[in-house]
């Protein structure tokens, strides 16, 4: 982007809020930790733009006194959106961001005169727009999780405990509590009793995976009503979205409001990511304005992720609109097969699935009948799912014990024929259950295997339109299964895969291996007395 293209030529309180992040607010880590934080270019048209004032804007106004009631910012990964955003949300709760007139002359903001003992202050231009705080601001800051809320709030954070910032603000795990009863908080789909609430700002990270199949596209416009009542704004950050899902980003680009900042630097069609050569050009051009980015680094790690997902890598790195890999199932077919009301008594006989991670993908466990019912079974005194999540447990590990004491359970309440498991990373563990519960029962079963893979997940398809399966209904596989990819592979074969790592699909890895454990235990004669089985694995 040339110079020539950032020029401000109506008013803004956007100087003003930069000039007031650049006092407060530190840079987060690195090796620039502490130093003030400078907005780049892009940093500071985006800000300029979203907090410009409409020329004929009345004091008392709100939002109506801006000229976009609220922003969206398309970006590619690392181009230092999640920093900028929490400066944003830095400015809304303690800064001057609400519209208090058109300076004449001599005008001044002064920090002490709102309870800052900074120091700052800045000199208004005559004509220029003047700005306040919020009396009592309530904030939001919105994603798909807690580990995508960390994105934004991990800066926020270190941001309020290292700077002018902190002063007036007690910054909490999650939430923040600011002067006159404000309050910043990190919400998430599972939030519901938050979501609504009147709020004078929101940020919504990452749009572009609110989805309809996450519920994520609802809670986005949940959330702007909240916000309708009180005057307040919004502000959308995302990377570029997969343009077969709909989402919310989607949404938003494409809808004809005029009041809606739209910045998103789409690269220039001539040039081809696969193209080594013109990716190196595409990056440039994105990633313009972003001074921090070593496009060496970028280049190296768009190169590899382009080899196992070129879309996902176009879309991360490149800032294009490239449609990704299909979903595995068709719209509805899942939900087709749900039979919540199904009841399996101790004793059932079932065979398991078993998909595991440690830290940045879930655990899951799913069991099937023998009349081919699946479902997520409970554990422990207060019945627990069999699925964790790493982020809810102490160092964002999943709690081996935990899974340790479920098989135990698992075991002892039914009579589990066999149980297959993918032994990336739980090997050893899967070789102790064999151990403890049988090597006939307990067999490892590699899901990376191309040719046993896709034969497993177009069993489970052909079964779920048949009718010949059914389902408990289980939210959690259900997302997953939403979440599901179809990733292709040589011979007109694929595998499963994520659309990208915050959608999770490890219930589903787990539903599938529980049918295909059922399905061939049915054909090596489970239910009848010989004892004598052949598994495919």
């Amino acid at each position: 982007m040339q110079v020539d293209e950032w020029v401000v030529e109506w008013p803004t309180l956007g100087f003003l809020v930069a000039d007031w992040v650049e006092s407060h607010c530190i840079v987060p880590d690195g090796f620039d930790k502490g130093a003030p934080f400078r907005m780049y270019r892009w940093q500071l048209w985006a800000t300029a733009n979203h907090y410009r004032v409409r020329p004929k804007a009345q004091v008392g106004q709100l939002a109506a006194a801006f000229q976009h009631r609220r922003s969206q910012i398309v970006g590619p990964q690392k181009s230092g959106k999640g920093p900028w955003s929490a400066t944003i949300i830095g400015a809304e709760a303690v800064g001057p961001v609400v519209f208090a007139g058109f300076a004449e002359g001599g005008e001044a903001y002064d920090c002490a005169d709102w309870g800052c003992r900074c120091g700052w202050g800045y000199e208004y231009q005559p004509g220029e727009p003047m700005g306040r705080r919020w009396p009592t601001p309530l904030i939001q800051l919105l994603a798909t999780s807690s580990e995508q809320t960390d994105n934004v709030y991990r800066p926020l954070q270190a941001m309020a405990r290292g700077g002018d910032l902190g002063r007036q603000m007690k910054v909490g795990e999650e939430f923040i509590r600011l002067p006159n009863d404000g309050r910043i908080d990190v919400v998430t789909s599972s939030a519901t009793a938050r979501l609504g609430n009147p709020i004078t700002f929101a940020l919504q990270d990452e749009s572009g995976v609110y989805t309809q199949s996450n519920r994520m596209v609802k809670v986005a416009q949940t959330q702007r009503r909240g916000l309708a009542g009180m005057g307040g704004r919004s502000l959308e950050t995302s990377n570029a979205w997969d343009p077969a899902e709909n989402s919310t980003a989607q949404r938003t680009y494409e809808a004809q409001a005029e009041d809606v900042f739209k910045f998103f630097r789409q690269p220039p069609s001539n040039l081809s990511y696969g193209n080594k050569v013109e990716r190196r050009k595409i990056h440039e051009y994105v990633y313009a304005g972003s001074g921090h980015v070593d496009l060496d680094n970028i280049d190296a790690e768009a190169a590899e992720l382009y080899e196992v997902d070129p879309q996902e890598a176009e879309r991360f790195f490149g800032n294009g609109l490239v449609q990704g890999l299909g979903s595995w199932l068709p719209d509805g077919l899942w939900d087709s097969r749900t039979a919540p009301d199904v009841t399996v008594p101790d004793g059932a006989r079932v065979c398991a699935g078993f998909d595991g991670s440690e830290h940045d993908d879930w655990t899951a466990i799913r069991l099937e009948t023998f009349g081919g019912h699946r479902f997520t079974p409970v554990y422990g005194p207060d019945d627990r799912p069999t699925v964790w999540n790493p982020a809810d447990w102490p160092g964002h590990a999943v709690p081996r014990g935990e899974v340790e004491a479920a098989w135990d359970e698992l075991v002892s309440r039914y009579n589990i024929a066999r149980a297959y498991c993918d032994p990336r990373g739980w090997q050893t563990d899967i070789e102790r259950w064999a151990s403890l519960y049988g090597d006939e029962v307990f067999v490892e079963w590699a899901t990376y295997r191309i040719t046993q893979m896709h034969h497993a997940l177009d069993r489970e398809v052909t079964d779920l339109r048949s009718g010949t399966t059914t389902h408990d209904g289980c939210t959690i596989t259900e997302a997953h299964v939403a979440n599901a990819r179809k990733a292709a592979k040589p011979g007109d074969r694929y595998i499963l895969a994520k659309p990208n790592r915050h959608q999770k699909i490890d219930a589903a890895m787990s539903d599938v291996l529980a049918h295909e454990a059922a399905a061939d235990a049915r054909v090596a004669g489970w239910g009848r007395s010989t004892g004598n089985y052949v598994y495919s694995i």
